[in-house]
């Protein structure tokens, strides 16, 4: 059980590579490995041997990265770094040191930033800069294994991420792109121009500005219309404590919900905004909470989180000229994908297993990068972990 909480790809650093798990998220910028160095890292965390790269480059630039969930500090330093068939020889990431953070656990390294620069160039512009990709686009397609019945193992099939395009094998029709409403910000931005809870709209307020973020479980807004949403669900209720800011309703009850940032209205699956039972009582978990309680924010956070409780229901392509954000109607094989329980996609792997083979799309010239995900009870909002009480 479990599962769709956090999604994960491999990268390799160093001469040799040493080969360690980073969460891919597009809600910060910047990539970072737990090092050698750290002493308060988690025990079973796969540490970047330092010394062991030939072609390191170290420096005095100190860095502090703040989370949610807490902290991480260490310095800048350049090294290779390769994912999947892609390579950077003098990629800029942060050898952590110091780490006040619990916003992941298990076997995961680090964290892949797939937004715009903050203290270094991330990974897919240099690729861009490097002319190693075909345009500036990369696309996400998460799947769903959560509440389908389907057991969740340690590594699960976790979806796709393309670099450098989209694979029209993953969605049909045309794909809305939506210009960056904002130049100037480090986030994914879209406007949210209506959300509706069983075909009836629900009341927004002022301040709609939506950070898309694969790294967030759920789906978070801003206290107006979270209260507005769920006082048309019949038996809702409020946390209260450390879990205010989170709703729970009864666990019979269908939420049929939706967004638009704008153009088309886009569904989300009635089981994505159930995110479980608690301890018994018959209510249930709901998805969408309120950003200003049921999270660590700042004045830079944006009014909303839009995380994979979304995402797991569109295709999604993130495109830098011009800055937008598109999205397109899942296929139906994505939506098979999903479901398929007896196979392992390996990250970062250049092809898919020999029974997907067929999944992989006349357009994709360049090679798929399989994502993985994590399979814990827990969920993660801006890297904040949340058990249900």
């Amino acid at each position: 059980q479990g599962g769709d909480i956090s999604y994960f790809a491999q990268v390799s650093v160093g001469t040799p590579p040493q080969t360690f798990n980073v969460t891919l998220d597009t809600g910060s910028s910047d990539l970072w490995f737990a090092s050698s160095r750290c002493q308060t890292c988690p025990r079973d965390t796969p540490l970047l041997q330092l010394n062991m790269s030939t072609s390191l480059q170290s420096s005095t630039n100190a860095v502090t990265l703040s989370y949610g969930s807490g902290t991480v500090s260490g310095t800048l330093v350049r090294d290779t770094v390769s994912m999947g068939p892609y390579t950077v020889s003098n990629q800029t990431f942060v050898a952590v040191d110091d780490m006040k953070f619990n916003g992941f656990q298990g076997q995961i390294s680090g964290i892949m930033g797939l937004p715009f620069e903050s203290h270094a160039t991330p990974l897919w512009e240099t690729l861009v800069q490097g002319s190693q990709l075909s345009n500036s686009e990369f696309s996400f397609f998460p799947t769903r294994f959560f509440r389908t019945g389907v057991s969740v193992n340690q590594m699960d099939p976790g979806g796709v991420l393309t670099l450098g395009g989209s694979n029209s094998t993953f969605f049909t029709g045309s794909i809305e792109f939506i210009n960056l409403p904002a130049s100037n910000s480090s986030f994914w931005l879209q406007e949210i121009a209506a959300l509706t809870l069983n075909g009836k709209s629900i009341v927004l307020g002022s301040a709609n500005l939506a950070a898309i973020d694969t790294g967030t479980t759920l789906l978070g807004g801003p206290t107006t219309a979270v209260q507005n949403f769920w006082q048309q669900v019949n038996g809702a209720q409020a946390l209260t404590g450390q879990s205010q800011g989170f709703w729970t309703f009864p666990c019979r009850t269908n939420l049929r919900a939706s967004l638009s940032f704008g153009g088309k209205s886009w569904p989300i699956n009635p089981a994505d905004m159930n995110h479980g039972e608690i301890l018994g009582s018959g209510q249930c978990l709901g998805a969408l909470f309120d950003v200003t309680q049921g999270a660590s924010t700042d004045n830079s956070t944006p009014s909303w989180i839009v995380g994979d409780t979304f995402l797991k229901n569109v295709y999604t392509v993130f495109r830098t000229n011009p800055a937008a954000v598109g999205f397109a109607e899942l296929s139906d094989a994505a939506i098979g994908l999903s479901r398929t329980s007896s196979v392992l996609l390996y990250a970062a792997s250049l092809r898919p297993p020999s029974d997907l083979s067929g999944l992989t799309g006349n357009d994709s010239v360049r090679p798929e990068l399989w994502i993985e995900q994590q399979p814990w009870r827990c969920s993660y909002v801006r890297r904040l972990k949340l058990c249900p009480p």
